[in-house]
């Protein structure tokens, strides 16, 4: 999970950002334009716990049936010591889970896990408990257009925050569509699961403060690694940790869509 960080400091790295955006944009045009789900789950999983793969399952459901939901797995890596290292695994998903349960005040750090918009949490692998939750998720207060040009990925932010926030945190998710891994030991050995939207990487781009504002960064973040899909989160964020989801964005870049 990435921390707090000061409205001045946030300044100067997005003035450097944008820079680098404008000199691509002279020879750059618009190819492709993301689309904007309502709700997010965060799925936090492991390869290493038993009671996971009917969570994996159902966030693959959750994908390929409601457009109107981004769902993303975050693997953790704290069940790896029981004799399996998850392959997908990172210690940021970790802490980011551990922050909302910090954020939260409940200390409910578990897998499956499925946190809806950054808020409530239930058991990932109970699909009416997930649905219902889903249904009481708030509508996002932020408006999120994701478009990739030749040279630069653009999110231009727009709406309010809402009652009481400052700010809200910008972050650019890298993601890949999906991996199926055979698990060698520990509780699922024997096992070949099947793993969709696997965020590879989150991080930071900016901080916005309600209106409208274009947040940018280079394409190349993205050829990289080869990864097929990339999103935007608008989340209000505090020295407490990550808390409430008020916009997104989400597009499958290889493809334009």
């Amino acid at each position: 999970m990435v921390g707090f960080y000061s409205r001045k400091a946030w300044q100067a790295f997005r003035t450097g950002t944008v820079v680098i955006a404008v000199m691509f944009g002279a020879v750059a045009s618009t190819h492709a334009a993301g689309t904007q789900p309502q709700k997010v789950v965060e799925l936090f999983t492991s390869q290493g716990c038993s009671s996971c793969p009917p969570a994996d399952q159902l966030a693959e459901r959750l994908v390929e049936e409601d457009k109107d939901v981004l769902t993303v797995l975050m693997p953790v890596d704290y069940w790896d010591y029981l004799g399996w290292k998850d392959t997908l695994a990172s210690p940021a998903h970790s802490q980011r889970q551990r922050a909302y349960a910090t954020k939260r005040g409940d200390r409910s750090v578990y897998t499956p896990q499925m946190v809806i918009n950054g808020e409530e949490h239930v058991v990932g692998s109970r699909e009416r408990d997930v649905r219902a939750a889903l249904s009481r998720a708030e509508p996002f207060t932020a408006n999120v257009d994701l478009s990739i040009s030749d040279m630069v990925v653009e999110a231009k932010v727009n709406g309010a925050l809402p009652d009481g926030a400052k700010m809200a945190t910008v972050y650019f998710l890298r993601i890949e569509d999906e991996a199926t891994v055979d698990i060698g030991r520990g509780e699922n050995a024997g096992r070949k699961i099947k793993y969709v939207n696997i965020v590879r990487n989150l991080q930071p781009i900016g901080v916005w403060e309600g209106g409208a504002e274009t947040f940018r960064m280079p394409k190349s973040k993205l050829m990289l690694k080869g990864d097929a899909r990339c999103a935007i989160l608008v989340q209000i964020e505090g020295r407490d940790g990550p808390g409430k989801i008020i916009g997104a964005a989400v597009m499958d870049w290889r493809g334009g869509s």
